[in-house]
């Protein structure tokens, strides 16, 4: 009987025991209300800066460099008197993220990165011999992050711009980041024909990737 009693005590938890599993619970439990708080945190703060980003990126003046060279403005492409269009007047296609995503003329009011992909002021559409398109998009979360998957692309990767009834192929060519400062730095080089990607860098609010890809063939 005096046996049975002592397992029956040494089955007991003692106070001190319950309070310690109490506050070992507790603690589990604040950890991962805290590191919910921290992700959500984290999400608005990205999805802010790419929106300060792109904001910039439409209103700043493009620097375009090579290799080192002096920076110079990009020559612009001459306005050739067609009626301005809000309708898309090219797309931009990149199989390996299935994206497909149409662009406008870079003068019209819906050329916004709030709305679409922007064509970057200082860009030449895709059938200027040795001109640069360049496209910025939002990276993060909601409707209009168009550029968000940008990050699974790598050097050799394909992108695909249909503009006035014929396809552009490109392959990217370079991939490099840089520090957000309001204005976007662009190696490339100058005899070939290219297009340039730019967005926010995935999960790091102080820089932006630039993707650089270079024209190999036409098809009509």
């Amino acid at each position: 009987m005096e046996k049975q009693q002592n397992k029956n005590q040494t089955k007991r938890i003692s106070p001190n025991q319950t309070a310690i599993i109490g506050a070992i619970l507790t603690l589990i439990g604040g950890f991962f209300l805290f590191y919910n708080y921290i992700e959500k945190k984290t999400t608005f703060a990205f999805d802010y800066m790419a929106s300060i980003l792109d904001e910039q990126s439409s209103k700043e003046n493009i620097i375009l460099q090579q290799d080192g060279k002096k920076t110079e403005k990009e020559e612009q492409e001459q306005d050739s008197g067609e009626e301005i269009t809000n309708e898309y007047i090219g797309y931009l296609i990149i199989p390996k993220i299935n994206l497909t995503k149409g662009f406008l003329d870079k003068r019209s009011p819906e050329n916004d990165v709030e709305k679409n992909i922007l064509v970057v002021e200082g860009s030449t559409y895709p059938d200027k011999e040795k001109g640069n398109l360049i496209l910025a998009g939002h990276s993060g979360t909601g409707w209009k992050a168009f550029f968000n998957e940008l990050y699974q692309l790598t050097i050799g990767d394909y992108a695909y711009v249909t503009y006035k009834n014929k396809k552009y192929i490109y392959q990217i060519k370079n991939i490099y980041k840089q520090q957000k400062t309001g204005k976007i730095a662009i190696y490339r080089n100058y005899d070939k024909t290219t297009l340039t990607l730019v967005t926010c860098t995935n999960y790091d609010q102080t820089t932006q990737t630039i993707y650089i890809a270079e024209l190999e063939k036409i098809e009509e």
